[in-house]
């Protein structure tokens, strides 16, 4: 099997490359699960991991984006077998172990794996829940059912990283799922602060690991970097991060679904292109999607964001491959697969995705 690309990996101004000085563009995908209320990544009732692992790689992905919840490392709960059945192999494990075996199965695929601390309390991500709004929430007091310290929250990264120090294919810890606090009031200083902090910590483990930061207001604003970009104390580490949903705009009437492709194109060069543009660090656009049925907002949305990660030669990485979610099994309509976890939905999206990655 031929390598992807060799670790480990660092910065090179806008890029990442790896040992060899060669460009590592990052053609993520989502796989989600480990962050949701069952504590598991989807399709292993279905699908042997491997086989999952082996069908990204075929799709052209170079790297998996794979979720956790703080709530599922503190707790660490027994998997039920009905959703391993596919992988039997894996009955009797706790979440942490089958988190563990899915992280290996891809890596044993080459393909690079980004750990992503997503939410606080395991459940969808529907950003309405002020107990997941930042990577603490103890300042809420009783409001919380699992609450936690940044303190706790650097905690559960040194117990989630540490098995994988030796794993060269682990390559990045994308340190928190959409920051954005109050109502969107969260202020770059104080992310890139714990982001400094927790990093830091992080690379006393592995020197080797990107720390992947992103932006405020949902991960759509990283005008902040300009006055404070975060640095480490090992140097070529910084990555950061936006994500771009045909809602998003955080403080403007007018979202992303509605705007011509001028004002589109403005708004992410003072959100986060800029940071490409000075050469300044890689940027990851580690969330968008699509369903596969699009009204005319989506389209449209679509077909700007397309071009504009062309223009500008961004990572990127779809959101997502799981076609059910955990709650209710509700149907995913940005999935790419159908329910056997296996037949690819071959349509408008995946099509710009493999130009995007070539």
């Amino acid at each position: 099997m031929e390598p992807l690309f060799t670790p480990p990996l660092r910065t090179r101004g806008r890029d990442i490359v790896d040992a060899h000085n060669k460009r590592l563009k990052l053609a993520s995908i989502n796989w989600y699960g480990g962050s949701d209320e069952l504590f598991v990544p989807g399709g292993l009732d279905v699908r042997p991991r491997r086989a999952i692992a082996a069908l990204i790689r075929r799709l052209g992905f170079n790297s998996v984006r794979l979720p956790y919840s703080d709530e599922m490392v503190a707790k660490n709960p027994p998997i039920p077998h009905e959703l391993l059945a596919a992988n039997p192999d894996l009955f009797g494990m706790r979440a942490l172990d089958v988190f563990e075996a899915v992280v290996t199965a891809l890596t044993d695929e080459g393909v690079a794996v980004i750990v992503n601390d997503h939410i606080t309390n395991a459940a969808w991500c529907d950003g309405m829940n002020l107990c997941d709004s930042s990577w603490k929430n103890d300042q809420l007091g009783p409001l919380c059912r699992f609450r936690q310290t940044e303190d706790d929250w650097i905690a559960h990264w040194e117990t989630i990283m540490a098995r994988f120090v030796n794993n060269p294919h682990v390559v990045a810890a994308d340190l928190r799922n959409e920051p954005r606090g109050l109502w969107g009031t969260m202020t770059w200083t104080a992310w890139a602060t714990a982001a400094a902090r927790c990093g830091e910590r992080l690379l006393k483990m592995q020197p080797n690991w990107l720390m992947i930061i992103e932006g405020v207001s949902s991960a759509n604003d990283l005008s902040g970097v300009r006055q404070r970009p975060v640095r480490y104390s090992v140097p070529d580490r910084t990555v950061y991060s936006a994500h771009v949903y045909s809602w998003s705009g955080w403080g403007n009437l007018n979202p992303y679904k509605g705007r011509e492709y001028p004002s589109f194109a403005r708004a992410m060069e003072q959100n986060w292109a800029f940071i490409l543009a000075e050469n300044i660090a890689p940027v990851w656009i580690g969330e968008f999607g699509a369903p596969d049925s699009p009204n005319k907002g989506d389209a449209h949305y679509w077909k700007n964001l397309m071009k504009y990660l062309e223009e500008v030669d961004a990572d990127f990485g779809y959101w997502a491959i799981n076609p059910r979610k955990p709650h209710m099994n509700e149907r995913e309509s940005y999935s790419i697969l159908k329910d056997d976890w296996e037949t690819l939905i071959d349509d408008y999206r995946m099509q710009d995705l493999q130009r995007l990655m070539k």
